[in-house]
């Protein structure tokens, strides 16, 4: 999905553009508010733009905007033992609703894409599975 510019909405004071960049900041932000979602999933480059210590709040997040209609793509990392559908709707929900309050933007899609699962104690370190351990 491409990012396109917004056309400009005119009022008597002058001219109003809300940049893409702007919509996909909102839009994570609104993801990692719901309940289950462990992290957003941005691929290499936003993986190293957090490494050289920018924090990117738009990674996992790609936009479509028109002039009065928005399309979503967020790419989560979900905690296990959540209900994966049910977190997914939150998250659809969540950006939904905020992007639209706050842009006036008509949202026409939240696509979520699940692209990892984990473990609450994952940096913890753990022991190698053998068979026996796994099976019981």
């Amino acid at each position: 999905m491409s990012t396109l510019a917004a056309d400009y909405e005119k009022t008597e004071m002058g001219t109003i553009q809300i940049a893409p960049e702007v919509i996909e900041i909102i839009a994570g932000m609104a993801t990692v508010e719901v309940p289950g979602v462990a992290g957003m999933s941005g691929g290499f480059a936003g993986d190293i733009a957090e490494f050289l210590g920018r924090k990117n709040m738009s990674k996992g997040v790609k936009v479509e905007v028109g002039q009065r209609e928005a399309a979503i793509d967020v790419s989560v990392i979900i905690e296990f033992g959540t209900r994966i559908p049910e977190v997914a709707s939150a998250v659809q929900h969540n950006v939904k609703q905020a992007i639209e309050s706050m842009t006036g933007l008509s949202v026409v899609q939240v696509n979520v894409h699940i692209h990892d699962v984990i473990f609450k104690g994952a940096d913890k370190v753990e022991e190698p599975e053998t068979p026996a351990h796994r099976v019981k």
